[in-house]
């Protein structure tokens, strides 16, 4: 069963409905609640190798939900440095936690101005409330 709706405010979002939780250098990316909630349940993550390069608005994985197989488009540029083999076992963490547990990469940012051309949490509402 998915959580509850929610936005955190501290995220930058993609409008293909992923988001970065931009430390530094660094990014965390994982899918929004709203991408989870149009996927349905999640059952295949595959997580991409780590020291892969993900170039933004690319799709850098997929996962696999009751529905289709969806792919997964970098918010940012950059270097995986790091890849959650928790949601890659198991992938229902994508719905219930999307913003902790299932968090998909962590990333060593290439191009960190390309954060100023994410959404701030206001416009992504606003985006996905057409």
């Amino acid at each position: 069963m998915a959580t509850e709706e929610s936005y955190p405010e501290e995220l930058r979002y993609h409008p293909e409905h992923d988001w970065a939780r931009v430390e530094g250098d660094q990014a965390t990316f994982g899918i929004t609640w709203f991408a989870q909630d149009s996927l349905g349940d999640v059952v295949f993550f595959d997580p991409p190798e780590v020291g892969a390069t993900v170039a933004k608005d690319e799709p850098y994985t997929e996962v696999e939900s009751v529905k289709a197989v969806s792919d997964v488009i970098a918010p940012l540029s950059g270097e995986i440095l790091e890849v959650n083999a928790e949601a890659g076992t198991n992938p229902e963490l994508i719905n219930t936690d999307p913003y902790g547990g299932g968090w998909m990469v962590k990333v060593r940012l290439s191009d960190r101005s390309e954060v100023d051309d994410l959404l701030d949490v206001a416009a992504y509402k606003d985006l996905i409330s057409d």
